[in-house]
């Protein structure tokens, strides 16, 4: 049966004159730094750690060349501090080497929810990343593991939504996720599917027609998480992808990463809500860091991101300021932090 949505909806690639299609652009990321400090003209260092560098080059180009603080540069550089021992700041910052992963890749943190592990692979490393450090070969579905995952989830009817996470769940291609919406699809309890991605901001190119029209197709209610961190991220490439899929009939919202030096002040989250809610894209959560080894030079102290988001409140109208939040091991939700 297909669903109104699905009716009214025109399918067609977000980028229809674009030879080069995501999975070139992921071909042809940038890994090196040599060829990003060419690309940007700027003399970058190349800093040696356990992450290596990833920029796809729909993104490289929001970069400003010749700008070495430029916020954008600053979430995918490494850096020497991230190879300092830190206290407080560990592999594993949310606590999810414990949970249960029967069957494999899937794991339950929250009530009436299951988080599905469906890649792995990223279409780029953001050096705050909190599962830099996590055993993806150990918590990742095959079709093996899928049909288990299914059998699994038609056995509890405790759960109502599924959350499709990684990695990026978007790196699976098209026939491959069509195949997995399916399998959801038969799970009469299931009425929320949840997709965590950063692919359409990244490589907006990924948003194809037969991704949409598989989408379209669902008669769950999809919504669409994107991580957008700074309003330079957000380009008319990345304006068309949430159009297209806010015609398939996707709910979109956005998360943030409270990020030193790249958005860790009240003007620079004021223009990004603005610029979301301008994409049609709400805001949802800001994040404060997640104390993962290598990542504690992005830290911004609680207080003042509890005064930055008291100033939002002052500022936007309440449907643009997101919640400030923080994710506890073992907390049965993510606790949020009031602003003060």
């Amino acid at each position: 049966m297909i669903t109104p949505r699905a009716n009214r909806l025109q399918i067609k690639d977000v980028t229809p004159d674009d030879k080069e299609g995501w999975q070139w652009h992921l071909q042809h990321a940038i890994r090196r730094a040599s060829d990003l400090s060419n690309a940007l003209g700027l003399p970058l260092e190349d800093i040696k750690t356990d992450f290596p560098l990833l920029v796809p080059r729909p993104y490289l180009a929001r970069i400003e060349p010749g700008n070495p603080r430029d916020p954008l540069l600053l979430q995918i550089l490494p850096r020497w501090e991230e190879n300092l021992a830190v206290p407080g700041f560990t592999r594993d910052p949310v606590g999810e080497s414990h949970l249960s992963d029967t069957p494999p890749g899937l794991l339950q943190k929250y009530a009436g929810r299951a988080l599905v592990t469906l890649s792995g692979a990223c279409a780029i490393n953001c050096r705050y990343c909190f599962r830099r450090h996590f055993p993806y070969e150990k918590h990742q579905t095959s079709s093996d593991s899928w049909q288990d995952i299914v059998a699994f989830l038609n056995q509890d009817d405790s759960i109502s939504e599924i959350i499709l996470s990684g990695g990026d769940p978007l790196m699976v291609n098209d026939r491959r996720l069509a195949a997995l919406l399916r399998g959801i699809e038969e799970i009469p309890h299931i009425d929320t599917l949840r997709i965590h991605t950063r692919l359409p901001v990244v490589i907006p190119q990924r948003i194809t027609a037969s991704l949409l029209e598989s989408l379209a197709l669902s008669q769950k209610q999809i919504v669409m998480v994107l991580h957008i961190n700074h309003p330079n991220e957000i380009d008319l490439s990345v304006r068309t992808a949430a159009a297209s899929l806010r015609e398939a009939g996707i709910t979109l919202l956005n998360q943030t990463v409270l990020l030193q030096d790249v958005n860790s002040d009240a003007d620079t989250l004021c223009h990004l809500s603005k610029t979301l809610f301008g994409a049609g894209v709400l805001p949802y959560y800001l994040h404060a860091l997640d104390r993962v080894a290598g990542a504690a030079h992005f830290d911004v102290d609680e207080k003042l991101g509890s005064s930055i988001v008291k100033e939002l409140q002052n500022t936007l109208p309440g449907y643009l300021v997101p919640r400030f939040v923080r994710e506890e091991p073992n907390a049965p939700a993510k606790q949020w932090i009031d602003p003060r």
